[in-house]
């Protein structure tokens, strides 16, 4: 009769510098910045769809009267670009 093993299970909470999950993106998965930039836009480009969607389907909308659109944005002096919509993207949790 074989022997029946049950392991118990452990929950562990992921935890990561956004800045070093980043660089680990950008440097391994992406072969190039651009392919990089294009996925985020493309993100943003969801984050737009997904607040289309739920307004056809009569879903309340927060801030509903903004023009739904996408910024990039460069600060010369901190080397920062900057992408922002104003679709519907991941909550805090």
């Amino acid at each position: 009769m074989a022997e029946e093993k049950t392991a118990a299970k452990k929950k562990f909470k992921f935890k990561a510098e956004v800045r070093q999950l980043l660089d680990i993106l950008v440097h391994s998965l992406y072969t190039s910045r651009e392919i990089f930039l294009r996925e985020l836009i493309s993100n943003a480009s969801d984050a737009l769809d997904k607040v289309r969607f739920e307004s056809n389907k009569g879903t309340d909308i927060a801030d509903n009267d903004l023009p739904l659109e996408i910024r990039i944005d460069f600060n010369e002096k901190k080397k920062l670009l900057t992408i922002s919509d104003t679709g519907i993207g991941m909550t805090r949790d």
